[in-house]
């Protein structure tokens, strides 16, 4: 019968690495992160943000964030933070215990090897920051009220002292009341993008669409319903010559800037320009709205009034390029009338059995 082998304890004490060993360890597995994030798809700004919260945490910290035990946690969320916006303890905490994911993940061993320590997540249950970071409730507009900014944003095309600027922000604000365009996508948008010969209205290609949790771009294409081929034909057809000749040109922005390029093509717009149009136009047009309709409210809009019109909520997150469904039920809320079915329900039910006590 063969000997049993000998199994250490993981938690056995050994001799330490060097402090420069352990310096030189500790910057090895932050770029090792920082390049396993980047292969899952996340983009810089989003590892960026991570990074910068553990470079906080570890400061604060003094040491490798592995030492790191509960109780370093606590003090530090529970007193360092305590003041804190509630967003900055669950962006930092996430981040943190991704971190402690991938020590576990990729270097439990060399890190027990080194320092005798067991890699153990700090956050746990009892102290993981409590919140959600779910959006901010926006209720939209009204239709008559988006009827009005936008007939009288129409009507000031006409009399208005730069027509070109002011027709291309108009007709990216209704692009964004009638399919859900964020302003970001409006303004990375090419003349190309528009697929005519697509659907039954045409499409539009939304090559830079948001993705999930910080992901690269996510494409989509957005069918021309509710208006929205009418839209872009009129301007295409009576306004985009204004800006540009040469529609041939590789990369020719779908809403161009008035500022020209060195080779005289025009530069595409910019989402500032855009919300500013808006802003204006709001200001004059619909003056109760004046700071609060914003391009991401346009964007509720759309939502509620496709699903008023009888889209379903699978199809609203196709057009909006929602990842979670949870998301899209979010920008429908307002419309969505369950509770009030549920007590008319209720009511209905209540009065038959009356009738039948009654009788």
């Amino acid at each position: 019968m063969a000997a049993l082998a000998v199994v250490r304890d993981l938690r056995e004490y050994r001799d330490p690495a060097s402090a420069e060993e352990l310096e030189r360890f500790e910057t090895d597995v932050l770029a090792g992160f920082v390049l396993a994030r980047a292969s899952a798809g996340l983009t810089d700004g989003t590892i960026r943000g991570d990074v910068g919260h553990l470079e906080q945490v570890r400061t604060w910290f003094g040491r490798p964030l592995w030492d790191m035990e509960p109780a370093d946690a606590d003090a530090y969320f529970g007193r360092v933070l305590r003041g804190s916006p509630s967003g900055t303890h669950l962006a930092r905490s996430q981040a943190l215990s991704t971190y402690f994911l991938f020590l576990e993940l990729r270097h439990k061993v060399e890190i027990h090897r080194m320092t005798g320590r067991v890699v153990e997540c700090p956050i746990d249950e009892m102290n993981r920051p409590r919140g959600s970071r779910d959006a901010q409730l926006r209720i939209p507009p009204t239709a008559p009220e988006i009827g009005q900014l936008f007939t009288g944003w129409g009507g000031e095309l006409a009399t208005c002292r730069k027509f070109a600027p002011t027709a291309r922000n108009y007709t990216a604000a209704k692009l964004m009341s009638q399919v859900g365009l964020r302003v970001s996508e409006a303004c990375g948008l090419d003349l190309t993008d528009i697929k005519w010969h697509l659907g039954r209205f045409g499409k539009l290609h939304v090559r830079l669409g948001k993705g999930a949790r910080g992901s690269g771009p996510r494409e989509r294409m957005v069918p021309l319903i509710n208006g929205a081929d009418r839209t872009l034909r009129w301007f295409i057809e009576d306004v985009w010559g204004q800006f540009d000749e040469d529609h041939t040109r590789p990369g020719t922005p779908l809403f161009p800037s008035e500022r020209r390029n060195a080779d005289g093509s025009s530069r595409r717009v910019g989402d500032d320009a855009l919300r500013n149009g808006l802003a204006v136009a709001v200001e004059a047009h619909l003056p109760c709205w004046a700071e609060k309709l914003t391009p991401h409210v346009l964007r509720h809009f759309c939502a509620s009034e496709l699903y008023a019109g009888g889209l379903d909520l699978l199809a609203i997150q196709e057009v909006l390029g929602h990842s979670w469904i949870a998301t899209t039920m979010r920008y429908v809320h307002v419309q969505q009338t369950r509770v009030e079915d549920a007590w008319t329900a209720g009511q209905q039910r209540a009065a038959k059995r009356l009738e039948g006590l009654m009788g």
